[in-house]
């Protein structure tokens, strides 16, 4: 009997979720139960805190309104795929809200059937946009929802991972969190074999393997995991060197660099610094050129002849 009214109230409320507004009669009719049941599952709702609204009368009914709390939300099969896709889109590509995005995502991802995952990833991989510029690698949506649900139940987590050197190793790790850094993702996870703090970009990540096993979390040190993060990647040793001081704000500035971070640095109202140095000297340039204003160049020889040798091909080409 349980079961049953348990099954009939979720019928119900996918129902008040599916259209504007119903009849008395026409939900009774639906669930093949009398008006005075639909009364009292509709004051079970009411309970549970989902906003049904009431009228009486020859057009009253009852629907669904905003209230103070979200409460659970049924879905169907396709509506599922559907927000699980533009979830995974919206991680991977909107400035702003990938970390909630990934949340969320993790979420559903959990309790998603095989079934609509298998959905979920086909159509992620047959479906393309087109990109106006180069935004660098990207994070697979699948590592990341992955990753996200490792962090979260704290449960180790096996890989291979590939330096910037190109030396490839296995690591096993208690994932942390989850950082986004313009164009990339980072995880903060602890190196059970370094016995160390490390940050790992997912662009390198390979062969992700859930050990089932799980761990307290840990601390991070700082308490800051997106500060830590931004310190280890600053310290980190780069190819060419290129150190602009630029008469702008950092604010003003940062909007256009958008994929630096926390590389500009604010030396006071109306100047910054901007760490643009990379492996690669076409990224210098391109980072450079998006400066918005006069700056000052502390950079390797390399770096200088790269430039010089950019700017005199676009003097000719402009003639």
């Amino acid at each position: 009997m349980t079961s049953d009214m348990t099954a009939r109230m979720l019928r119900l409320l996918s129902l008040l979720q599916s259209h504007r507004e119903w009849s008395g009669a026409d939900l009774a009719d639906r669930l093949q139960v009398t008006v005075r049941t639909v009364r009292r599952d509709v004051d079970r709702l009411r309970d549970l805190g989902y906003p049904v609204d009431s009228a009486r009368g020859h057009y009253g009914g009852y629907r669904l309104a905003a209230g103070t709390d979200l409460p659970p939300l049924l879905l169907d099969d396709e509506e599922a795929v559907a927000i699980a896709v533009a979830l995974r889109t919206a991680a991977c590509g909107l400035t702003g809200i990938e970390e909630t995005a990934l949340r969320a995502l993790a979420k559903l991802e959990q309790i998603l059937p095989r079934r609509l995952s298998g959905q979920v990833t086909a159509l992620q991989s047959s479906v393309a946009g087109i990109t106006w510029e180069d935004r660098g690698p990207r994070a697979d949506p699948g590592l990341l929802g992955a990753l996200a649900t490792a962090c979260r139940d704290h449960e180790i987590l096996t890989f291979g991972y590939t330096t910037r050197g190109g030396a490839a190793a296995p690591r096993r790790v208690e994932p942390q969190h989850l950082v986004a850094s313009g164009q990339l993702w980072y995880l903060l996870a602890y190196d059970t074999g370094k016995d160390d703090w490390r940050v790992f970009r997912l662009d390198r990540i390979t062969g992700l393997a859930l050990t089932g096993h799980r761990v307290p979390a840990r601390e991070v040190p700082g308490a800051d995991p997106s500060a830590f993060v931004a310190a280890r990647l600053s310290a980190a040793p780069t190819r060419h060197r290129a150190v602009a001081t630029v008469l702008a704000p950092a604010g003003e500035v940062l909007a256009r660099t958008w994929h630096l971070g926390t590389r500009v640095q604010p030396v006071d109202a109306a100047s910054c610094v901007v760490d643009a140095s990379d492996d690669s000297l076409t990224r210098i340039a391109r980072t450079l050129a998006g400066i918005p204003a006069d700056y000052a160049l502390d950079a390797d020889p390399e770096v200088l002849d790269h430039l010089r040798t950019t700017a005199r091909r676009t003097l000719r080409a402009t003639g």
